[in-house]
C-alpha cells in the first residue's frame, strides 16, 4: 500500500492465528468492496489520506484507530453520505464516487448499516422499524413483510419484542433490532459503526457474537468501526489501524498486538 508516511507503514504477514487471514494482495476482481487512494479533507485537516483496502465475500474487517482519526468518515465515503477529495470506492464491481445518486442508492440497497446508536426511529414500533426497508424498497406483501420481519427478529433474539417502542427497550436491544433492520434487504456488505459502543461487557460479548453468527450464516463482507479491543479480537479476520490519516498496519491480531512499531505497541498496549 501507498501512504504519505512509509517509515510507518507496514503489513502483517499471515502466522496463522485463529483467523485465517486473507491475502492482502489478492486479486480485487472479485471482491465485494475495494477502496483505492482515498482522500478526505476538512479544510486543512486531512482525515484520510491514500487509503487502500480490499474487502472479501465472507470476511471481517476491522478498522481501528483513535478518535478523530476518520474511521467513521470511512463508511460515510462507502455508502456514498459524503464524496472523497480523490480515489475510487468500487462496491461489487461499481463505482460509486463518480456515480449519480439514482445509482448510489441502487448500490445502497446492497449494504446494510448499523448506526454506532442504532437509530431506531422513536415513533415506529420494534416490528415498523425493521419493516421499514421492505416496505420502502420491496414490493412484498403485508404478510410476506411480517413474515420476513419475525425471521429477522428471531434471528437477534427479538421476535418477542417486536410491538415495543425502541424507548422500552435497553441499549443493547436496540442494537439486535439495528442489527436486524440492516439486514432487511439481504446486502452483500454490511457497515457496523461501534456495535458494542456504550454497551456493558457482557452485552457487547454478545453482540460480538451476534455478529459472528450473521457472517456464518449470512456470509457476508463486513467493515467494522470499534474501539473496543476485545470485540475486535474476537470478530476480525483482519484489522487495519489508522493513525494521521494512514493506514499503519494491517494484519491480524495477535500480529498487531505484537508489533514494535511505538504507535502500534501504545494502541494495543500490550494486555490486550
Amino acid at each position: 500500500m501507498m501512504h504519505a508516511n512509509p517509515d510507518v507503514t507496514m503489513r502483517a504477514t499471515e502466522t496463522g492465528d485463529n483467523h485465517a487471514m486473507k491475502d492482502p494482495e489478492r486479486d480485487s476482481a472479485g471482491a465485494a468492496m475495494v477502496l483505492q487512494g482515498l482522500h478526505k479533507s476538512y479544510g486543512a485537516q486531512t482525515v484520510l489520506n491514500g487509503i487502500d483496502l480490499t474487502v472479501s465475500k465472507g470476511e471481517t474487517l476491522v478498522v481501528l484507530g483513535r478518535s478523530g482519526t476518520g474511521k467513521s468518515v470511512l463508511l460515510k465515503l462507502i455508502i456514498g453520505l459524503q464524496k472523497p477529495d480523490s480515489g475510487s470506492i468500487r462496491v461489487h464491481g461499481e463505482e460509486i464516487t463518480s456515480a449519480n445518486m439514482e445509482a448510489v442508492n441502487k448500490i445502497r440497497k446492497t449494504m446494510g448499516f448499523l448506526f454506532q446508536h442504532a437509530a431506531l426511529y422513536d415513533s415506529l414500533s420494534v416490528e415498523e422499524n425493521v419493516a421499514f426497508p421492505l416496505r420502502r424498497h420491496t414490493t412484498m406483501s403485508a404478510a410476506q413483510r411480517g413474515d420476513r420481519v419475525q425471521e429477522l427478529l428471531a434471528g437477534v433474539g427479538m421476535e418477542r419484542e417486536l410491538k415495543k417502542m425502541p424507548s422500552d427497550i435497553s441499549g443493547g436491544m436496540q442494537k439486535r433490532v439495528g442489527l436486524a433492520r440492516a439486514m432487511a434487504l439481504e446486502p452483500g456488505i454490511l457497515l457496523l459503526d461501534e456495535p458494542t459502543a456504550g454497551l456493558d461487557p457482557i452485552t457487547s460479548r454478545e453482540i460480538d457474537e451476534l455478529i459472528l453468527k450473521l457472517q456464518e450464516e449470512r456470509d457476508v463482507a463486513s467493515i467494522v468501526v470499534t474501539h473496543d479491543l476485545l470485540s475486535a479480537k474476537l470478530i476480525a479476520d483482519r484489522i487495519v489501524l489508522l493513525h494521521q490519516g494512514n493506514a499503519v498496519m494491517e494484519g491480524t491480531f495477535d500480529e498487531l498486538a505484537r508489533s514494535d512499531d511505538k504507535f502500534v505497541a501504545e494502541f494495543f498496549k500490550r494486555d490486550s
